[in-house]
């Protein structure tokens, strides 16, 4: 049964896949530039059409208020020079079908220029009034002081809070006269005012425009305008914060979807496994988040669909094992029973004694099997000579089998690298079932050789026996399988120490396998495994 050459025991425990970083990066750098600009885009959307409001609702109660007069030019003459007050037919203007119709309704219609905005109104004969202002919030707020002024000139002094009153409701702003000096503004502001009789700033607390008109007797007087227009109003500010968030809660919920389905995909398959279809598998795509759990679930369930299978081949095999010996024990029993003499009954007892320790022997190298193929040992890999390790087997089976010549071939070079992370105990082992095997089959050379460099160590048992054909190359490694189908006493061996040299160097994260040698012509079995363990790896 083939083996897979990456040990189960070395997790994964490094950084993400950069094929996966990068996609998610690319997703999340695209869903950030797409945010930005819907929002950019929403944002000069909803403040052109504010912008269009705001530049026509402003001026409304100063345009309502020329409109009234009876005839505000020749009333209100300075304004021709300062924001350029005209008035005459509608065709004079040059006006769009949508203007003329807005001015038919009663609108004030407000249109942005190169050099600002005209704002229109039609008069009560109807003959059309327009503004230009370069800058519409400063033009109109000082345009309002030069009206408040003309007005409380013309009024009388006892009359001038009803008059400024009157006037501050229907220009929809407040008006203060100043008589408390703490709130004068500050020498700047009132050096224009003695300049000019007028003067336009910006209150620092609120933002709000205010402009300061000093009469002819030189009484002043505040006029609070309405705000300017904001941009970054908190209702836009709002609106885009709920955008970004349902936005970002919809992508959420599309990335969360993909990982669930995914998800769904491995508790299915993990579902058809619980129900015994060992065969079930989770497809795993390229770069997803769950590609590494598919991937290493899939192994998880192929280590147990194999464990499973050798379960079940171990039963049966384990079942005909036992029953050779069992059968000779019950077999020596009953010629206990009819033996005439000593020397007759020594012999039955030896060879029950002899049996019962072949049963210890399988039961021990089953027990050793299972403990491999189940997860195996708990290995603690550490630093080792393998070529002292070699020297010990070779030295070990020259004394068992002193009919043989068994040799080790150790060159100066993998003398050098002769230091490998391994478990000593198991590897003695496979070492130790390899040359056991060849020489159980060797004519009479059994050739031990190691060949190391930085990264990789190889060790190959070569013989001069028979050899093993090539289609029973991968055969020789499954457990409990011979190539003949003889077993006595004398011949040894259980089928499964091979299967145990190809577990050990599994869980050492290399591979066995057999070849023929052309060194003395029979087999060569290879042991490979990496010199030392990968630094992201965990035991």
């Amino acid at each position: 049964m083939p083996l897979a050459r990456t040990p189960v025991f070395h997790a994964r425990v490094g950084t993400m896949p950069l094929k996966f970083f990068l996609k998610l990066y690319a997703r999340l750098a695209g869903l950030t530039a797409l945010v930005v600009l819907f929002c950019v885009l929403l944002f000069t959307g909803i403040n052109t059409v504010r912008s269009q409001f705001w530049h026509e609702r402003f001026p409304e109660p100063l345009m309502r208020w020329l409109a009234a007069a009876p005839a505000p030019i020749q009333q209100y003459h300075w304004l021709t020079s300062t924001v350029d007050l005209r008035v005459g037919p509608p065709s004079r203007f040059n006006l769009s079908p949508v203007a003329l119709e807005r001015l038919g309704y009663g609108q004030v219609v407000g249109i942005e220029s190169d050099v600002g905005y005209r704002v229109l109104v039609t008069g009560l004969a109807g003959e059309v009034l327009q503004l230009r202002l370069n800058e519409p919030y400063r033009d109109v707020s000082e345009t309002i002081g030069l009206i408040f002024r003309w007005h409380l000139d013309s009024a009388p002094a006892d009359d001038r809070l009803n008059v400024a009153s009157q006037m501050a409701r229907s220009l929809d702003v407040e008006v203060h006269p100043l008589d408390d000096a703490a709130m004068l503004p500050d020498s700047d502001v009132l050096a224009q005012v003695a300049d000019r009789g007028l003067a336009f700033y910006t209150n620092k607390s609120d933002g709000c425009g205010r402009v300061i008109v000093q009469l002819s007797d030189g009484e002043l007087y505040r006029i609070d305008m309405p705000a300017a227009f904001n941009a970054w109003a908190w209702p836009v500010v709002l609106l885009l914060v709920l955008v970004l968030g349902g936005v970002l809660a919809v992508a959420l919920f599309l990335a969360l979807r993909e990982v669930d389905s995914n998800l769904r995909t491995v508790e299915s398959v993990a579902v058809r496994i619980a129900r015994g279809e060992m065969g079930a598998r989770v497809q795993t795509g390229e770069g997803t988040l769950v590609t590494r759990l598919a991937s290493s679930f899939n192994g998880m369930a192929e280590h147990i669909q194999r464990l499973v299978q050798v379960q079940r081949e171990m039963i049966h095999a384990v079942s005909h094992e036992l029953r050779t010996p069992v059968a000779r024990i019950r077999f020596g029993v009953q010629m206990i029973e009819d033996c005439q003499d000593q020397a007759a009954l020594q012999k039955q007892l030896d060879g029950i004694d002899g049996d019962i320790q072949e049963l210890d022997e399988l039961i021990d190298e089953i027990l050793t099997y299972a403990r491999l193929e189940q997860g195996g040992p708990v290995f603690s890999l550490q630093e080792n000579s393998v070529t002292d390790i070699v020297r010990q087997v070779v030295s070990e089976q020259q004394m068992v089998r002193p009919e043989l010549s068994i040799e080790g071939n150790i060159d100066e070079n993998s003398e050098r690298w002769a230091l490998s992370d391994i478990e000593p105990r198991y590897l003695h082992r496979a070492i130790q079932n390899l040359v056991g095997n060849a020489g159980r089959y060797a004519a009479g050379k059994v050739l031990v050789s190691c060949h190391f460099d930085e990264d990789n160590c190889r060790i190959d048992v070569e013989d001069d026996g028979p050899g093993i054909p090539e289609q029973d190359w991968e055969k020789v490694f499954t457990a409990f399988a011979r190539l003949d189908d003889s077993r006595t006493r004398t011949s040894g061996g259980y089928g499964l120490g091979l299967s145990i040299v190809r577990r050990i160097l599994y869980w050492h994260g290399g591979h066995a396998f057999v070849s023929r040698s052309d060194t003395l012509g029979g087999a060569k079995f290879s042991l490979v495994w990496p010199r030392k363990k990968p630094v992201d790896s965990i035991v």
